[in-house]
């Protein structure tokens, strides 16, 4: 199945409907870059509330590597919103090649904008997102807001390229614009006692206190670069980045390695729903 078809597949699925979904792919120009992806619905009672997006495109003459996680709250429609329209919206920027960063930046905030909008249509919940351009096989870009994160081995070694955004850590931006952070008994930080993260789309009703400030990180994949790991929290609440790395290092097939690793944080007693993405760089 190629990465465009996986994509399709991928908006039209309710998720709801089932418990489970994997695919991979591999690129046209870097036929040695091979991705895959797994997820898992979590043992709560509502639907899947996360979205992916796993395939290459091509942009004039790059080839590009689109991969996504959306971890959507308060219910999916955000992170659906996200998985259809926010490459669409970082593409559009007619500077993307140039000013990558700044590009992604501009449209990490155009797309909340028209997130907060439409609140009648797609509510008041919000999502996490972790997303990463691959371009020509030989220069990534990494972007996150929330809590999914986004993991490189180099020769055995974990590296995180992303930030996880945790209200304590950003308590202070927090209060400045009126917020609070609450600290209970039992609990993990949450902005104004409510969301446990600092950084989301969406999310009206706290909009005022969070930011959709994207951190951005840019990497060269060398020869040294083995894989990269995107994943939502369900699998970072249970496990380390070295973990991650050190359970799918012995994998050769990307889609393997994503199920293992979720199949790892299941045993773990993660309870949460878990999306995966590996992309190999063979």
């Amino acid at each position: 199945m190629s990465g465009r078809e996986i994509l399709h597949k991928m908006k039209v699925k309710a998720f709801g409907s089932s418990t489970a979904d994997t695919g991979k792919g591999k690129g046209k120009m870097s036929k040695h870059i091979t991705h895959g992806f797994h997820w898992v619905k979590g043992k709560s009672n509502h639907p899947m509330e996360d979205y992916v997006v796993s395939e290459f495109k091509q942009l004039n003459d790059n080839e590009l590597g689109l991969f996504a996680i959306f971890d959507g709250h308060l219910g999916h429609d955000v992170a659906k919103y996200l998985q259809t329209h926010l490459f669409s919206n970082i593409l559009k920027e007619g500077d993307f090649m140039t000013e990558t960063e700044d590009a992604i930046k501009r449209a990490y905030h155009s797309t909340d904008a028209e997130i907060l909008d439409q609140t009648v249509h797609l509510g008041r919940g919000g999502s996490t997102a972790v997303t990463a351009i691959l371009i020509n096989g030989q220069k990534l870009v990494v972007a996150n807001v929330g809590d999914s994160r986004a993991v490189i081995c180099r020769n055995g070694v974990a590296t995180q390229l992303s930030v996880d955004h945790e209200p304590s850590k950003e308590k202070r931006m927090i209060e400045r614009r009126g917020g609070f952070v609450s600290n209970l008994p039992g609990d993990v930080p949450r902005v104004d006692g409510q969301l446990a993260v600092a950084r989301a789309f969406g999310d009206r009703s706290l909009k005022l206190h969070l930011s959709s400030e994207p951190d951005v990180k840019i990497e060269m994949i060398n020869d040294d670069v083995e894989f990269l790991i995107l994943a939502s929290d369900g699998i970072w609440k249970v496990m380390s980045n070295q973990e991650a790395v050190d359970t799918i290092k012995h994998l050769k097939d990307a889609q393997a390695a994503a199920k293992r690793l979720i199949e790892e944080a299941i045993s773990r007693k993660s309870k949460d729903d878990i999306s995966c993405i590996v992309v190999k760089f063979n």
